[in-house]
């Protein structure tokens, strides 16, 4: 009897067991699914990361100037009793993200962030999102902080640019090049026959970009338009390369409780400026209903590159013209709004004009490169010499340091060590116009630079 119990005890053991391994086989994860979705996970954050772009450059040089504090648009004035100096020019981080591309080959959207870190510290540079149309690909938003798009130069990366800055007319009137704002873009995708136009248009705060320690937070309702319309085509030898492109910028900022000034003559025929508008007339009580300074420019500018038998040869011009607020004396600038707030010193209307010429030769098939650039920015074309700073009777003011024509002749040789490294011998000769009725510029300042710079870039 004992022995039939503990058989049957054994059986019914044996019994659950076997049900208990029929369940766990039912229920236990197949090795080769759980490999083949952890497969799965890394080809999806694979595939994330290398839509992800990490790219950046550094720009370490040294600089002589002609005289000691010596104001300079390369790289910025000397310290006071200071010639010779090193410095990071630029040091650039940029991460962008695109977008995998639909079953019509469109990237819908792009996420773009850098930054630029010097001696100085820490700025933004960049900072947008863009949408394209996922139907066409031919229409695309901006928004956020991105380059304006006027003209050639400002858009240049300079990382690619052969002279080591920008010219003097562009670091006025376009401080920083960026801005913050919302851009239509309008040009086909590179499958398309149209692909060589494009049409860019937007509304910017015309605050400028944000410096080391420089907020650049919108002050006022007016918003600035900047449109531009360029073509680029390269011939079916591909041997030829050439685009132009107009641009036209209309903006300004709000009048607060200053004078403005237009430029005129006064009592006895003298060129000066005026009084348009004093600032009693400008401080209502309702911010709303101030008035608004005018700042248009208009803008050409042509490129070609033809490769031959004596290599890689270059020509690039830009020409600019408008009407710019600014500022007045040896001390003022005619240099755009660039801070959150408006002016707090008189504002003084002037025409100006101003362009760059770029020939860059290649040698042949070595890494060097000739750079020969000529620039000029004249910020007042009513006057020019001894008539400026000429005396002007009471119900005028005389015209100043801050009218004066500058023109700057750039010489230099660029050497390509590798993919990565390049390296630029450069020397500005800058001219100014001189006049007898102003201390300080009866002749030309010395404040001509030579730059040794090095760049490498990943």
């Amino acid at each position: 009897m004992n022995m039939k119990r503990k058989l049957t005890q054994i059986i019914f053991l044996a019994a659950n067991l076997i049900v208990a391994g029929a369940f766990a086989q039912e229920t236990e994860v197949n090795p080769l699914d759980t490999l083949t979705n952890h497969v799965a996970v890394i080809r999806q954050d694979v595939d994330i990361l290398k839509r992800v772009k990490l790219s950046g450059y550094i720009q370490t040089q040294f600089q002589y100037g002609d005289s000691t504090g010596a104001s300079a648009y390369n790289g910025g004035a000397f310290g006071a009793g200071n010639d010779k100096r090193f410095m990071i020019r630029r040091g650039r981080l940029k991460a962008q993200y695109d977008a995998p591309v639909n079953d019509k080959g469109i990237s819908t959207s792009q996420y773009v962030l850098q930054f630029d870190v010097t001696e100085k510290g820490l700025a933004i540079k960049d900072a947008y999102g863009k949408f394209t149309d996922p139907w066409s690909g031919w229409f695309s938003i901006t928004a956020g902080m991105q380059n304006r798009p006027f003209g050639y130069e400002i858009i240049y990366s300079s990382s690619l640019r052969e002279s080591p800055e920008r010219g003097r007319l562009s670091q006025l009137i376009f401080p920083g090049e960026r801005d913050l704002g919302a851009m239509l873009s309008i040009q086909g995708p590179k499958t398309s026959n149209w692909n060589w136009i494009k049409f860019d248009a937007g509304f910017f705060n015309g605050n400028g970009a944000p410096g080391v320690g420089v907020d650049v937070s919108d002050f006022d309702k007016k918003k600035d338009f900047i449109g531009r319309l360029a073509i680029s085509k390269t011939s079916k030898s591909e041997k030829v390369k050439y685009g132009i492109g107009v641009s036209y910028y209309n903006g300004g900022y709000r009048i607060d409780t200053v004078n403005v000034y237009k430029f005129g003559t006064d009592s006895a025929g003298v060129k000066s400026y005026v009084i348009e508008t004093k600032k009693d007339d400008v401080k209502p009580v309702n911010i709303n209903t101030r008035d608004f300074t005018e700042r248009m420019y208009i803008g050409a500018d042509a490129q070609v590159s033809i490769d031959w038998a004596a290599g890689l040869t270059t020509l690039r011009a830009e020409f600019i013209q408008g009407d710019q607020p600014s500022g007045y004396g040896n001390t003022g600038s005619t240099k755009s709004v660039n801070s959150n707030a408006p002016v707090t010193t008189d504002i003084y209307k002037r025409k100006f004009n101003g362009a760059y010429l770029y020939f860059l030769q290649n040698i042949m098939q070595s890494p060097f490169q000739a750079i020969v650039k000529y620039d000029w920015y004249d910020p007042n074309t009513e006057i020019e010499g001894d008539a400026i700073g000429k005396a002007v009777t009471s119900n005028a003011v005389k015209t100043n340091a801050t009218d004066l024509k500058f023109s700057t002749l750039g010489l230099g040789l660029a050497y390509r060590w590798d993919a990565n490294v390049k390296l630029t011998a450069y020397y500005d000769l800058v001219s100014n116009e001189t006049s007898a009725n102003l201390s300080g510029y009866t002749k030309d300042v010395k404040d001509n630079v030579f730059t040794i710079r090095m760049q490498v870039k990943f």
